[in-house]
């Protein structure tokens, strides 16, 4: 029995924890839809597209999330910054500005938010979470003045079919299997992956969330190294700012509230340590869709919304703890080391 468990501890606190975790939620989901009756549609491949594309706006936010919290700091403005992204992204397109324009200007409005979160961080030294709480504020109320305090809704026509084919569940053509916004959000998770693992920036986000001080006397520009992480992760919202609009068709300035929560949560839940130095592209991929799992999941099985909320509530409370154990333990091996 203590061999068993040992194996199981090891499991879940490994780097395919979260993978095994989604697997069992799956197979959990799965069962039970089979089970009732008129089930049978969550292992429909129409409703494996639709979860594929519902959970691309918070992955593509999260690949950002992922490197800010690997280099130990949190960005609390996501959901509102991704959400001004398409609100200047619908304003733009209905004030007859051409779909190039309105999605440079919306990945570059992610841009500019991201370099201000991390001057900010850097310049005023104040920790991240202050930082972007007020960020988050602004950006909502930023993007109400843009919207003059309602809903953007640019003439369909502005829209090219490209965009929308973005975020429609069956692609064009069928062989593709699932939307082209999934295919481009998997391109990005590799490109990230890459970044990560094999370049000279990547070593440094893991040193900076390891040990911020062992990485300025290692040479590291600690200031310079988060207005890039920052500025980096802000690519990541302004693009899914894109996916929102591609999904809503307008700019909506509260669309992305609460969004945030989302995107943390999916990279937590992955098994990054929110105290920094720890992450992967994989993790963060397996807790979007855990999430987007349960979702659906509890959908198919007529549970309502607050069921969900507590679901994903006790994951993420367990996701913690996980981390602050598997801390605890390796802290505790160096010790007697």
């Amino acid at each position: 029995m203590g061999t068993l468990r040992t194996k199981l501890w090891s499991l879940l606190t490994g780097q395919f924890g979260p993978l095994f975790v989604l697997l069992l939620v799956f197979c959990f989901f799965a069962v039970a839809d089979s089970m009732q009756a008129g089930g049978g549609r969550f292992l429909t491949l129409r409703n494996l597209q639709t979860m594929c594309i519902s959970s691309a706006p918070v992955v593509v936010g999260a690949l950002g999330m992922t490197i800010i919290i690997i280099a130990g700091g949190i960005d609390l403005s996501a959901g509102t910054a991704v959400s001004l992204s398409a609100t200047v992204m619908a304003w733009i397109l209905n004030n007859g500005g051409s779909i190039e324009v309105a999605l440079f200007c919306c990945v570059l409005m992610g841009c500019v938010v991201g370099a201000v979160n991390g001057t900010l961080i850097s310049a005023l030294r104040v920790a991240p979470f202050i930082v972007t709480l007020g960020t988050m504020t602004a950006c909502l109320g930023i993007a109400k003045l843009v919207a003059d305090e309602t809903t953007v809704r640019p003439p369909l026509e502005t829209v090219p079919g490209w965009m929308s084919g973005l975020a429609m569940p069956a692609p064009t053509p069928a062989w593709l299997l699932v939307a082209p916004g999934v295919w481009a959000m998997l391109v990005l998770a590799l490109v990230v992956s890459l970044i990560l693992r094999y370049t000279v920036f990547g070593r440094h986000v893991f040193a900076l969330g390891s040990n911020e001080q062992t990485a300025r006397l290692c040479g590291i520009n600690v200031p310079a190294l988060k207005i890039a992480v920052y500025t980096l992760s802000g690519l990541f919202i302004g693009l899914a700012g894109m996916y929102q609009f591609a999904k809503l068709k307008v700019g909506n300035p509260t669309s992305g509230v609460g969004l945030e929560l989302k995107v943390i949560a999916a990279v937590v839940i992955g098994g990054a340590s929110l105290s920094g130095g720890r992450g992967t592209v994989l993790g963060t991929l397996t807790g979007a869709l855990l999430m987007q799992t349960i979702a659906t999941g509890c959908t198919q099985l007529g549970l309502s919304n607050p069921v969900q909320d507590i679901i994903l509530g006790v994951i993420i409370v367990a996701a913690v703890t996980i981390d602050q154990l598997r801390q605890r333990q390796a802290a505790t091996s160096t010790h007697k080391a």
